[in-house]
């Protein structure tokens, strides 16, 4: 079962140098294993957590986030981890949240978990809103069931997911089809639990706690390209109006022990052997 003794972090880092020292700080409070992959940056990324007891892998050039992760994914399974908890490099994903993520994976064994940004939802963008609820509604024609919050890119992966490896597509489409794979290869569900939204605070002013840099997303470039990825697949297989039924009967599964945003979970914890 994962815990903080056996899983890694993953940390995809490109042009992070204003944020990234402080997110590896709070991973390494809260697991003794983090992996950084530095994207080819140019603004001395890695030199701002050199004197830190991580894992630095480096590009160099650009290969996109898909590469990233599955290099580190492979670091990781190489070290013989449970799992992986993933977070993005610009500090928009909170440390604190890895035991929250943890939890769910010990009361969910063998999902993926997702940190979905459902609390302070009114800080995101109206686009950001609709173009995230597009996509999540986009990857439920390609996993079969519905799922909270299909673009954050916090995460915990359990070591089958990440063995799978003829996972295809590239920059942010991988982060969408490592989902679809899991479900079809594996039966793989994700389970949602609430984070907080932490968009309002983009270049907020001079405070460097609340400065993040522009995200590498771009909606209408990365959700075509994620579209048409998924749209192909869907296309392929066939048989639409069965697919549409298991949507509908499979809405998306939050663990939220607090009942903001779902009932009390019913399963248990699975004990450790």
């Amino acid at each position: 079962m994962p815990d903080r003794s056996s899983i890694a972090v993953v940390i995809p880092a490109l042009n992070e140098a204003l944020r990234l020292r402080g997110v590896v700080e709070g991973a390494l409070a809260e697991c003794p294993t983090v992996i950084v992959i530095d994207d080819g940056s140019d603004d001395g990324t890695s030199d701002t957590i050199a004197d830190l007891p991580v894992v630095l892998i480096r590009h160099d050039r650009r290969m996109g986030k898909g590469a990233s992760l599955r290099d580190g994914f492979s670091e990781a399974l190489r070290r013989g981890v449970t799992g992986v908890v993933t977070m993005d490099g610009d500090g928009q994903h909170a440390a604190s949240d890895i035991p929250r993520l943890l939890d769910a994976a010990r009361y969910h064994p063998r999902h993926i978990v997702i940190g979905a940004r459902l609390r302070k939802r009114e800080q995101q963008p109206t686009y950001r809103r609709l173009a995230n609820e597009f996509g999540d509604w986009g990857i439920a024609w390609g996993t079969g069931y519905r799922i909270a919050d299909t673009q954050s890119g916090q995460r915990f992966y359990p070591a089958e997911v990440l063995a799978l490896g003829d996972v295809p597509g590239e920059d942010f489409v991988y982060e969408a089809q490592i989902l679809i794979s899991a479900a079809r290869t594996l039966g793989t569900r994700c389970v949602s639990v609430p984070i907080e939204s932490r968009y309002a605070c983009v270049h907020a002013g001079d405070d460097p706690e609340h400065q993040f840099r522009a995200s590498h997303f771009k909606p209408l470039r990365d959700f075509s390209r994620i579209t048409a990825h998924i749209v192909g697949q869907v296309l392929a297989r066939g048989g639409m109006l069965e697919l549409h039924r298991r949507i509908r009967a499979n809405p998306p599964l939050i663990h939220d022990p607090d009942g903001e945003f779902a009932p009390l979970p019913s399963a248990q914890p699975a004990k450790s052997r």
